[in-house]
């Protein structure tokens, strides 16, 4: 499990091996509004992401874990954040809700996602997809 050596990237922080990345998806308002089970959406990143190409085998090395209403996703195994991302979208898109709400990294921290209305208001040239 040797990489090639690691000039490039990290040379600044400390030893490469076992670097936890921590991701948060904050799932407050449409939890608060009941549109959205948290409970369910844990489930199914729990089956969906993959580890080595297959979905629903996290094992140890990525751990999902739920306390109100906030995931938090902890890999040992490099993951892209982006990913989750387009994780919850799918999970929005399968429960319908992904018209109403909109997956955006938090503007203070950059390891959390979090799940916002779109501005109703605000709506020309707003959406992405």
């Amino acid at each position: 499990d040797t990489m090639a050596p690691i000039f490039a990237k990290k040379a600044a922080k400390g030893p490469a091996k076992k670097k936890a990345l921590t991701f948060t998806i904050d799932c407050s308002k449409p939890v608060e509004d009941k549109i959205m089970e948290i409970a369910s959406f844990e489930k199914f990143l729990v089956e969906k992401i993959k580890v080595g190409n297959k979905a629903g085998n996290l094992g140890d090395s990525i751990k999902v874990v739920r306390e109100k209403t906030k995931l938090t996703v902890t890999a040992d195994i490099p993951m892209s954040k982006r990913y989750l991302k387009y994780l919850t979208k799918k999970y929005l898109k399968k429960h319908n809700v992904r018209d109403w709400l909109r997956v955006i990294a938090s503007n203070k921290d950059r390891n959390v996602y979090e799940l916002r209305y779109f501005n109703i208001a605000d709506q020309e040239g707003e959406d992405d997809e």
